[in-house]
């Protein structure tokens, strides 16, 4: 029996429906008999639709730098603490 943890370990190739027919049979089956894993399923496929439906835009230059440097900070201090540059 799956649990919810498989099908979330599944999600994204249930979504691309890049699953063989046996798998995804079996976490078809596990969502619609999990409400839980139903809410994260229809969540996430209404996310990626409106998504795919807005357009592109870009991000004014002083935005894109501060956010740059965010990461920059972020990546710096995540290293850090590992040993790596």
């Amino acid at each position: 029996m799956l649990t919810c943890k498989d099908f979330l370990n599944e999600l994204g190739e249930y979504l691309d429906d890049s699953l063989d027919a046996e798998v995804r049979a079996n976490l078809h089956k596990h969502v619609s008999e999990c409400p839980n894993c139903w809410v994260v399923l229809d969540t996430t496929q209404k996310t990626i639709k409106v998504y795919k439906g807005m357009e592109a835009q870009t991000i004014p230059p002083d935005i894109h730098s501060r956010l740059m440097s965010a990461l920059q900070r972020r990546l710096s201090k995540g290293s850090a603490g590992t040993g790596e540059a």
